[in-house]
């Protein structure tokens, strides 16, 4: 089956839109300009290329692309790491396109022990698609219960305490698109990662929004402050753990500077949250969020 190069060629013309010919370090070509970043052919000098060449590259029309022309046009573009893992995942043709049955996740057992040494702080481990695995007493305080199986996407999106409590939702919540597009691209063929980036963009203007920016993110690149009711803001920077033995699996760790009023404050949390147990928000049965 041929490679769907249509993703890969509007990856393409958001970074050339994004980028001028000044921040592209050259000069801009003479003539009205008709595009808010660089042209075509601007691009296709910086990297190397002809410009038909490009033009096919954007069209979807070059069926093969080599190791060396995705790199200059990395370096052309000014993509970072996360981009550029984007960028090959896109063009490389060797991903395997065919649907795959479902099956239900597990938590990887070495996460889980790394998880549960890290009492001290608010943790859970995500599978595909943003799934919830698992997750310890301090996010259940700091944020909500996630059960097992809570798509960790629809609670941002469709639950309304997640707009309450995250003081930086919309940052927060772009990320989490950014960071399903670079799913997207390693898995195409993930018929339900599809449906569910299909429902966001249909349900949430926001989400629909920042899906046409091609941005491309990871879970760890936002900070994240959490609006408590019981002890007032709380910040948090993230930090992810992925183990050697699968990359469809990440440990995400709320951490916070040390002697900050967060690191002060999450002690007595972690009591507070102990002793009334009955207080955890639990969700509704007919949830919008569980996956």
């Amino acid at each position: 089956m041929p490679v769907d190069r249509a993703p890969l060629g509007a990856f393409l013309r958001s970074r050339r839109d994004g980028l001028t010919p000044a921040e592209a370090g050259m000069q801009a070509f003479p003539g009205p300009r008709r595009v808010p970043g660089l042209r075509k052919e601007e691009l296709a000098v910086l990297a190397g290329v002809s410009s038909d060449y490009y033009s096919r590259l954007e069209q979807g029309r070059q069926a093969n692309i080599s190791r060396s022309v995705l790199e200059a046009l990395a370096r052309a573009l000014r993509l970072d790491e996360v981009e550029r893992t984007h960028l090959f995942a896109l063009a490389d043709p060797a991903v395997a396109r065919h649907p795959r049955a479902w099956t239900p996740q597990q938590a990887d057992a070495g996460l889980l022990r790394l998880m549960t040494a890290l009492d001290h702080v608010p943790a859970l481990i995500l599978g595909r698609r943003a799934e919830v695995l698992a997750t310890n007493g301090l996010l259940t305080a700091v944020l909500r219960d996630l059960p097992p199986s809570t798509s960790l996407v629809r609670f941002m999106f469709f639950d309304p305490l997640a707009r309450k409590r995250i003081v930086n939702w919309e940052h927060f919540a772009a990320t989490t698109m950014a960071a399903l597009r670079g799913e997207l691209g390693r898995h195409p063929e993930d018929g339900r990662l599809v449906a569910m980036i299909d429902e966001l963009r249909t349900r949430d203007p926001d989400a629909a929004r920042w899906w046409a920016d091609h941005g491309v993110r990871d879970y760890a690149s936002a900070p994240k402050r959490i609006r408590h009711p019981v002890v007032g803001e709380l910040s948090f920077d993230i930090e992810t753990v992925t183990p050697a033995r699968t990359s469809e699996q990440v440990l995400i760790v709320y951490t916070a500077q040390p002697d900050s009023a967060t690191a002060r404050t999450l002690p007595f949390l972690a009591s507070w949250s102990a002793q009334q147990p009955a207080l955890r928000e639990q969700p509704h049965r007919s949830n919008p969020f569980d996956g």
